[in-house]
């Protein structure tokens, strides 16, 4: 009885632990985003954690005559990548993510997470004369 008492524990275990790494672990997609780097903050009570917001170019919304504001938030790992978009609040960014299923404490509040910077660049000057 003991012993089948411990396989039916070991699956449980081994299925919930499956279970966890799928939907925190694994990376579900990938890719990249650009835009103007909106705000960078680190945040957090327990975990600190470096999280920020993207504001992609683009107004057209679904429906005739509306706007739509096309944000991305995300959060980042790496002290080294958080360090430099510390300094480029108001840049054009170009920034390679990771999409997990779910959000972790420790790794960010959001599922998408930065792993490199592609491009830091200063927005184009725009023309207000017209």
């Amino acid at each position: 009885m003991g012993r089948f008492v411990f396989i039916v524990v070991s699956i449980i275990i081994l299925v919930l632990g499956g279970i966890f790494f799928y939907k925190y672990y694994f990376v579900f997609g990938q890719g990249v985003k650009a835009g103007e780097l909106n705000y960078f903050v680190q945040k957090g009570y327990i975990f600190k954690t470096y999280e920020g917001k993207l504001i992609q170019s683009g107004y057209r919304g679904k429906v005739a005559g509306t706007i739509q504001s096309n944000e991305f938030q995300f959060s980042v790992a790496s002290e080294r990548i958080a360090q430099q978009l510390m300094t480029a609040s108001g840049k054009v960014v170009e920034l390679h993510y990771k999409e997990y299923l779910g959000a972790i404490p420790w790794r960010g509040y959001s599922p998408f997470i930065v792993d490199s910077i592609i491009s830091i660049t200063n927005p184009a000057p725009q023309n207000l004369i017209p």
